[in-house]
């Protein structure tokens, strides 16, 4: 679990309207989630699951020659 220590910025009524976090924690963020992948590992990725998907046992290496 991630700690977040935030600032909450709020609007002349109280209601909350942005949120300001440390930058380290945002780059943990942004990591966790895969939004700082290149469009080309997304569709690296992408291919991986259709060939989990199907069961495509050949697009796979064996451990033992990685």
């Amino acid at each position: 679990m991630i700690e977040i220590h935030k600032k909450i910025v709020v609007d002349e009524n109280g209601n909350p309207m942005e949120v300001i976090i440390p930058w380290n924690k945002y780059n943990e963020i942004e990591e966790l989630l895969g939004l700082d992948l290149d469009k080309s590992a997304i569709e690296v990725l992408k291919q991986a699951q259709i060939d989990r998907t199907s069961k495509k046992k050949d697009a796979y290496l064996e451990l033992d020659t990685i």
